[in-house]
């Protein structure tokens, strides 16, 4: 029987999931938490803080300290929301869009070569993998929330 925790631990380590920067870009170096908000900005047309921090499923008092580290390095603006002045939203500067395509351009860069060792269908079997495993995950009662430092 394959040690399952050792295959993620493994996974997780060459993905680089550990490096306290995971990337660089722009001249700033970003921590995978500040990489996921940015990610996030992104796809979501102005999200509220809430929206975000939930889409990341972390407590709102952190995820704050997050997005004041990303204000002061001019990446993320926070602007009260015109239909409703007690809630905040937040979108990229245009120095946090070049950071945040950048990160999106190294990583799919960075999966494109790994995945240039896999045939079709391995590939094809790889991917539809990871969807089951994201879904089941998603259904567990004990899903496991990342605290975002």
């Amino acid at each position: 029987m394959e040690n399952v925790r050792e295959l993620f631990q493994i996974m997780t380590r060459r993905f680089g999931f550990l490096n306290k920067n995971c990337c660089s870009a722009g001249g700033c170096d970003i921590s995978l938490v500040q990489s996921h908000i940015l990610y996030e900005i992104d796809r979501q047309r102005k999200p509220s803080m809430q929206q975000v921090a939930e889409a990341l499923g972390t407590d709102i008092t952190t995820f704050s300290r997050q997005v004041q580290s990303l204000m002061k390095m001019n990446l993320v603006r926070k602007e009260p929301d015109p239909d409703d002045r007690r809630v905040y939203v937040l979108s990229l500067t245009t120095e946090g869009k070049y950071v945040a395509t950048t990160i999106d351009q190294q990583m799919n860069s960075y999966l494109d070569e790994v995945f240039s060792h896999l045939n079709e269908f391995e590939k094809d079997t790889v991917i539809r993998s990871i969807k089951l495993l994201n879904d089941a995950m998603a259904k567990s009662s004990q899903c496991c929330t990342t605290p975002l430092g």
